[in-house]
Order: C-alpha cells, then sequence, then structure tokens
C-alpha cells in the first residue's frame, strides 16, 4: 500500500511539471506603429518565460522578412497571479524595451509597457493555434 501511494505521488508530481503554464506557446502580436505584426513563441527560461519572434508579418498579414526573426522580444516575465505577469518586452518599431505588464485572459493577452515614465499600451496579442 505504501508503495501504491508513492507511485501516486510520483505521477501526480510529473503531471504538474509536465503542465504548460497558460502564458507558454504562440502568440500573435497587436499590429505595432507601422502595421507590422509578429508571431511570438513563448517558452521557460530559468525561473521565468521568454519569447521569440519566430515570423513577422506586414500590414496586409502576409509573411515578412526581418533582422527581428530569432530576437527575444519577452524576457524575465513572472507570473504575479490572476493572471497577471510582469517583465520586459522589446517593441522592435520603437527599438525600446519596456518594463511591462500582461493580463491573460483566455486567448488573449492585454500588453502595457512603461520606459522612463513613458507608458505605452501595447494592444491585445491573440493566442495562435
Amino acid at each position: 500500500m505504501k508503495t501504491a501511494l508513492i507511485a501516486l505521488a510520483a505521477i501526480v508530481g510529473m503531471a504538474g511539471i509536465a503542465a504548460a503554464d497558460p502564458i507558454e506557446g504562440r502568440w500573435r502580436t497587436a499590429p505595432d506603429d507601422n502595421g507590422n505584426s509578429g508571431m511570438i513563441e513563448v517558452v521557460p527560461c530559468g525561473n521565468a518565460f521568454c519569447g521569440t519572434l519566430i515570423q513577422a508579418y506586414d500590414a496586409s498579414g502576409n509573411p515578412m522578412e526581418s533582422e527581428n526573426v530569432g530576437r527575444m522580444i519577452i524576457s524575465e516575465m513572472q507570473p504575479h497571479g490572476g493572471g497577471e505577469y510582469r517583465g520586459r518586452i522589446y517593441s522592435p518599431d520603437r527599438d525600446r524595451t519596456y518594463n511591462s505588464r500582461v493580463q491573460l485572459s483566455g486567448n488573449s493577452m492585454a500588453v502595457r509597457g512603461c520606459v522612463l515614465g513613458i507608458c505605452r499600451d501595447g494592444g491585445t496579442w491573440s493566442r495562435a493555434n
């Protein structure tokens, strides 16, 4: 009986480790100042989450070349409860990194960031399937 309980506890523990965090996955950004958007892949990195631009899109939604593909856009992102995460987000159109706060709600992520006291709405990103 004791062995069965230990095995069950190990299985439950491993299932918790295998479960993805809600922020993990692919996210389509809101259009930037130029109308361009991107696909960001968010994965665990250390004790936080990071996101890399894996595809850029022009204002018409067509894939485009970008020197930022492969660049880390999200860094140091950590959960703060209730679907809120805080970290840093790089904005290619402004060439700035913002201290950011995101709020997850289902398959949407509201993004907001500040740098040197200037804050900007980063729009709502959508989870990609």
